[in-house]
């Protein structure tokens, strides 16, 4: 009679065979483990052969093509001049005599061709670079933006610019917005960044011996030190906090581009981001359904 494989088989030697299966199981597991890994290691190297600033195309192109951008950039001048009309009707000057703040970049100047040119380059900002755009003097007016500051300087009211263009920067943006012929472009209505980015302080010094009935910009930090160094949540809190004076005191122009809604939102108030970390954090914070 033959002998029967379950029966007569040694304990010891099916143990022995039972651990050499689990060894190879393990083995073989743990290859895959580290196909897994190199998989993943070689998804996140062609995450960074993605061009740096390709996700910004679509922006650029909304504000140098779209007929949108320059329907917003008038409808925000043109409530600017109805509201400036109707405070120098409604307000008395005898003790301050009326001024307007304004930002420059993307409220006065349009810079989209430096974003073009970071895209075809292939580069983030640089301050570099960023300067060599400012000498060539190249920077157009924001539709809407000429006429209304014109318009302030004929009923009498004062355009002071704070902006956030270097102190070194002053002579050729000096020099871009006299030959586009803005008003005001002197010493005294110039007022660059020195030391800090924040704008209170500048906004204090024209505040003191002017009335400022109007602020225009593209950053919510170029209205008030309220939105400074804000989480996206906080900013949002505030402007429903400020919401009455939108439209009135504060008037917004249009930046899909570059700002503290990306910088201080979704980058989260860091420069230290590697560019994969970057495209991560952007579809991260995406509101989908």
């Amino acid at each position: 009679m033959m002998p029967s494989l379950t029966t007569d088989i040694p304990t010891r030697t099916i143990k022995i065979r039972y651990f050499l299966f689990l060894s190879a199981t393990v083995f073989i597991l743990s290859c895959k483990t580290t196909a897994v890994t190199k998989v993943v290691e070689e998804t996140i190297v062609v995450q960074k052969d993605i061009p740096l600033r390709e996700y910004s195309v679509q922006s650029v192109l909304w504000q140098q093509l779209s007929a949108e951008y320059k329907a917003l950039s008038y409808q925000a001048f043109n409530l600017a001049q109805m509201q400036l009309d109707e405070m120098i009707a409604a307000e008395d000057q005898s003790e301050k005599p009326f001024a307007i703040v304004t930002d420059i970049d993307e409220t006065v100047l349009d810079n989209s061709p430096y974003n073009a040119k970071m895209i075809e380059d292939d580069r983030e900002y640089e301050s570099v670079s960023w300067k060599a755009w400012g000498m060539l003097e190249q920077a157009t007016a924001v539709p809407g933006a000429l006429d209304f500051f014109n318009y302030a300087q004929s009923k009498g009211v004062e355009v002071f610019y704070i902006s956030n263009r270097k102190e070194i920067q002053k002579a050729e943006t000096m020099s871009n917005l006299k030959k586009l012929g803005f008003p005001y472009v002197d010493e005294e209505h110039f007022l660059l960044r020195t030391a800090e980015s924040g704008k209170e302080a500048r906004r204090q010094i024209v505040s003191e011996n002017k009335n400022i009935i109007m602020l225009l910009g593209d950053n919510l930090s170029d209205f008030s030190d309220l939105f400074d160094d804000k989480s996206t949540k906080e900013r949002n809190q505030v402007v429903e906090e400020l919401k009455a004076d939108f439209g009135k005191k504060f008037i917004v122009l249009p930046n899909p581009m570059y700002g503290d809604w990306e910088m201080n939102g979704i980058y989260e108030d860091s420069y230290q981001w590697t560019p994969a970390q970057k495209d991560s954090l952007r579809k991260a914070k995406l509101i989908s359904y």
